[in-house]
């Protein structure tokens, strides 16, 4: 099998940046994309599209919020679950998993919190310990498993251009950040760290102050692999050139290239 290309790109609106996100799959083509914020219901999946570019698809929408999907170059994903458990009565659509290329995927939106302190803030702590449960089993399976997606948590002060003025915001939180290390303490590698120790890499950059023109971004987009996985990363980077584009969601797509299987 050759390398396999993964990527994970928060849409920012599905049918606002179509476009920018077909050209994007054309252009790069990886072999399974996770998207975020599709702010569409299921109905409105423009499945057809993706299929004339040789994509099978798997989509968990909501009308006008959150939404994530998993798409599959030349193959079908084989959906596992939907949704996180334990909260059975919790109705945004935040996380997909799926049997994809040999690989389990969990495709996540994780909440963004705020305002902080506040009830937005006491979800995402809530939604946050349920992936960490969730994510015990899965980081223990002797099968290769990635999760990947929007975590809205910038671990560390290196991933993001200057923490001052965001020092209030719910990214930048002890308790956020507590929890995805907690996360990676299980055993996940977080790939662009792997890779890139102490260089700044971002795949956010808001709409304001000119962040994208001056450079002023946020590494929140994450690729977490298991142990089986992790053994067969060979590189990772970020699309930045799609944040350059007309109409260009705020998220650029981060991606990881692992070595065949054996």
């Amino acid at each position: 099998m050759k390398t396999l290309k993964i990527a994970t790109f928060n849409i920012n609106g599905l049918r606002a940046r179509l476009p920018n996100l077909l050209a994007w799959l054309e252009r790069e083509q990886p072999d399974i994309a996770c998207l975020q914020e599709l702010k569409a219901v299921d109905s409105a999946f423009p499945v057809a599209d993706f299929e004339a570019l040789g994509y099978g698809c798997l989509h968990h929408g909501q009308a006008s919020w959150n939404g994530v999907a998993i798409l599959a170059r030349d193959a079908q994903p084989l959906e596992v679950r939907r949704g996180l458990p334990g909260s059975e009565d919790d109705t945004q659509s935040r996380y997909l998993e799926a049997a994809v290329l040999g690989i389990q995927v969990g495709c996540l939106y994780l909440p963004n919190g705020n305002p902080q302190p506040g009830p937005k803030f006491d979800y995402k702590l809530a939604w946050f310990e349920r992936l960490i449960a969730h994510a015990q089993g899965l980081v223990n399976s002797e099968h290769p498993v990635l999760l990947a997606g929007d975590f809205n948590v910038v671990p560390t002060d290196l991933d993001i251009y200057n923490p001052r003025s965001w020092l209030k915001d719910a990214l930048l939180q002890p308790e956020s950040r507590e929890c995805y290390q907690r996360l990676l303490a299980q055993g996940w590698t977080d790939a662009i760290r792997h890779l890139y120790p102490d260089e700044r890499v971002y795949t956010f950059w808001d709409y304001f102050r000119q962040h994208w023109q001056k450079n002023s971004g946020l590494r929140i987009d994450h690729l977490l692999l298991n142990p089986p996985l992790a053994r067969r990363l060979k590189n990772a980077g970020v699309d930045a050139w799609v944040r350059n584009e007309a109409h260009a969601s705020d998220h650029a797509p981060t991606w990881i290239e692992l070595k065949a299987a054996r």
